[in-house]
């Protein structure tokens, strides 16, 4: 294992007296040996390398050291989801989303100073972060109590993702990403026991549900009438048979056509109580097979044709239960890639296919049916 060319950047505030170090750490450009490996750091030795990073906090070292520098700050073992969440500042993000949808919840009220400053923090994620480290964010299996506070999160970042694709202007993707924010704030309204219920909602328990877009839109009254049509039509279906308004074509909103594809991605991707993720490819595989019915052909025809590249060299588990790693794109069948195993490269098929994308301890290894909108009840 090259730990040089496997090294991660991380803030030099993550070092500490005490600390034994498994692995060189390098310099802000990963080309110079700051510390060697064995050192056991007393202060002085942060001060002194503080000095001489050429004024950056950043510095490069291996996962081992970045795990054990994480769980330093963090005071208990952590998971690779977690190491993830903190490098990339989703876990604040995360936190800081929950609270402000959990005062929503109490008090019944969007307020636009708060829901800003967490969008404005979204947006910057989606600047600063590389598109393949925000989709691992989006594609790690999360507890099923998870959901909800993660799911607005994720259909922002992808709104982002989905604007950056479509080289929309920098105003238009923030818009995208508070949209996707607060899409779903409307479900403040919908009873306990239909929003999560463990099961497939009842006709009259789903009619309840499909309030849930005019409750939002009812909600935030403090917001542009863009943002307001954008959260209430994030359920219309391109040909005229979505809800609450019957729109169709592009007279649904843009914002609300771009949201759709994220939240319809998110939900599939994401485990629930009442359902298992499914993998990427069969997602994305899916929603190709949307356009014109249910989606936008060209929100749909960016996001299939950018989506798959960034997935490639990402570990999967296969269905066999072995693990191998995403080695090229079939365009002309998105749900079966190619996958390399740990002694051959093979296209998946129907028996041996993605499960889902694979996060933990997976970076050890590697240096050594169609579906549609109605699936989802949420």
């Amino acid at each position: 294992m090259n730990l040089h060319e496997n090294s991660v950047p991380v803030s030099i505030e993550l070092l500490y007296e005490g600390m034994t170090i498994p692995h060189d750490i390098h310099d802000a450009d990963n080309e110079i040996i700051l510390l060697r490996n064995g050192m056991t750091l007393r202060e002085y030795h942060i001060e002194a390398l503080r000095r001489s990073n050429k004024g950056s906090d950043s510095i490069h070292v291996s996962l081992e050291t970045r795990r054990l520098m994480l769980e330093n700050r963090l005071g208990c073992k952590i998971t690779e989801k977690a190491v993830l969440e903190e490098e990339t500042g989703y876990a604040d993000v995360k936190d800081e989303a929950d609270t402000v949808f959990k005062e929503i919840e109490e008090t019944r009220v969007v307020t636009q100073e708060k829901i800003s400053n967490v969008s404005e923090n979204l947006s910057n994620k989606v600047e600063i972060t590389m598109p393949d480290k925000l989709l691992d964010l989006i594609n790690v299996i999360a507890p099923a109590d998870e959901y909800l506070k993660r799911h607005c999160i994720n259909v922002g970042l992808l709104n982002g993702l989905i604007g950056k694709w479509l080289e929309l202007p920098a105003e238009t993707i923030d818009l995208l990403i508070l949209v996707g924010l607060v899409h779903d704030c409307g479900k403040a309204l919908i009873p306990d026991q239909v929003l999560n219920a463990p099961r497939k909602l009842a006709a009259a328990e789903f009619e309840i549900m499909k309030m849930h877009p005019g409750y939002g839109y009812d909600f935030l009254t403090e917001f542009s009438g863009e943002v307001r049509r954008g959260v209430s039509g994030h359920h219309e279906k391109y040909n005229g048979r979505g809800y609450p308004d019957a729109l169709s074509g592009e007279g649904i909103p843009f914002i609300a056509r771009v949201t759709s594809v994220s939240d319809i991605y998110d939900a599939m991707v994401s485990q629930r109580v009442y359902k298992k993720p499914l993998d990427p490819f069969r997602i994305i595989s899916g929603i190709s097979k949307m356009a014109l019915r249910d989606l936008d052909p060209v929100i749909v025809d960016a996001f299939v044709h950018n989506m798959p590249r960034e997935l490639v060299g990402k570990p999967v588990m296969l269905s066999n239960g072995e693990i191998g790693a995403i080695h090229s794109i079939d365009f002309d069948d998105l749900e079966y890639p190619y996958i390399r195993t740990s002694n051959e490269i093979i296209k998946s098929n129907y028996e041996i296919h993605c499960v889902h994308m694979y996060l933990e301890d997976s970076l050890s290894f590697f240096t050594g049916g169609e579906i549609t909108a109605e699936q989802d009840k949420h």
